[in-house]
């Protein structure tokens, strides 16, 4: 019985020892792998040098309808807001008095012309006296300059019935371009003098059109620098490099070519007017509406850009990103940042090619942790995020797109 004891306490104390080791293993931590997380690899690559600037449309041409005469309106021809053509018979002036007066030029010039023949043969008899020595020199001479005075007064009623001849085409009141007419100002029966302040209507050419935009003469000036350094490269002069953001946020189907900049700032707001020209083949654009430029002012050739979401803000605000280094470990490096183009923010300063910077999966890592890298794929048509148009702050327009600013 003592052998049965001692076996079974050598047991128990087997036992006991087992257990406490099988717990002690179960109680060790099992290390995890190190979390993935999408990067992409920093290289050049041209991009445009993007900026969204405030701005309103004008027309092309304009022009105010007058009348170059005196008289009662009889009739309107055109239809308000409809399309007319140079030339075309907008307003009709009674033609009478008018045609009074042509009669009445025509008159006196049938006049002068008869005192005229009499005045010719006059000066021809005189001058065959004059050779017989038969007439005086000073009765020629006198008859020589009536025929003068008649010839004069001779180009003076012919002009008179020109005059009167123009009053008279005058009555019609024709469209002096071609565009949209907007709603007529007078009506038939209100008399219009001659030379007055009265516009009878207004034509305005909306096919082309203008997009007056404004750009601080800083950014101005700087981006001419940096043409001038050769940071980035000049587009093409007859580059379509403009694109118009509409009030719901859609851009305008045509792009526009930016034709100059004006050589004077506005002292009140420190900005200059580019003027931009777009097609406008549906009368979409109006002039004096409000719109927002996409402009492209030139091509940084060697840019180093991430994406939007890789982009991490610190409590003050300042922008960094996460780097992996080498020894696949990750680590927050501070950066300067530029334009937001094509989703992309430019990195002016802080990396440099080859650098991995991490876009997915930053809240899963600390700074100096190992992680695993995979590379980011681009985003399908289907999921890749609309463009957002707080991508550059907007500026409120000034009072009033070259492929290169001049």
């Amino acid at each position: 019985m003592l052998r049965a004891r001692t076996t079974a306490v050598a047991a128990g104390i087997v036992l006991v020892t087992l257990s406490a080791c099988n717990q002690k293993q179960a109680a060790a931590p099992v290390p995890s792998p190190p979390p993935e997380v999408s990067i992409v690899t920093v290289r050049e690559q041209p991009i445009p040098y993007v900026r969204d600037l405030p701005g309103r449309v004008a027309p092309m041409r304009i022009a105010e309808v007058r009348s170059r005469v005196s008289g009662l309106v009889v009739k309107r021809t055109f239809e308000q807001g409809s399309l007319v053509k140079e030339g075309d018979v907008l307003y009709k002036i009674d033609p009478a008095p008018f045609e009074v007066e042509l009669q009445s030029a025509e008159a006196v010039l049938a006049r002068q012309e008869a005192a005229l023949v009499l005045a010719r043969q006059q000066a021809d008899r005189l001058e065959q006296l004059l050779s017989r020595q038969t007439a005086s020199q000073a009765q020629y001479d006198s008859a020589y300059a009536g025929l003068k005075q008649a010839e004069a007064e001779v180009a003076g009623a012919k002009a008179a019935r020109d005059r009167a001849k123009l009053n008279l085409n005058y009555t019609d009141v024709r469209a002096p371009i071609s565009g949209r007419i907007g709603r007529a100002l007078l009506t038939e029966g209100t008399l219009v003098d001659q030379g007055a302040a009265s516009n009878l209507a207004t034509i305005q050419q909306l096919d082309p059109i203008y997009v007056d935009i404004t750009q601080s003469v800083g950014e101005l000036n700087k981006l001419r620098r940096d043409l001038a350094s050769g940071e980035l490269s000049r587009l093409s002069a007859d580059t379509a490099n403009v694109h118009l953001i509409m009030d719901d946020g859609s851009l305008y189907g045509s792009a526009g070519r930016l034709l100059f900049s004006d050589v004077t700032a506005d002292p009140s707001t420190g900005q200059v007017t580019l003027r931009v020209q777009f097609p406008n083949p549906h009368d979409e654009l109006f002039p004096g509406m409000y719109v927002r430029a996409r402009i492209k002012q030139g091509i940084d050739t060697d840019a180093l850009a991430v994406p939007q979401q890789a982009i991490q803000r610190t409590s003050d605000g300042k922008p960094e990103v996460w780097v992996v280094r080498d020894d696949d470990k990750a680590m927050l490096q501070p950066v300067e940042l530029g334009p937001v183009v094509d989703r992309q923010w430019i990195v002016r300063d802080g990396l440099k090619v080859g650098d991995r910077v991490v876009v997915e999966g930053v809240q899963k890592i600390s700074a100096g942790q190992q992680v695993k890298t995979v590379d980011l794929h681009p985003a399908t048509e289907e999921t890749k995020p609309k463009p957002r148009d707080t991508d550059v702050p907007e500026q409120k327009p000034g009072p009033q797109s070259a492929a290169e600013v001049r």
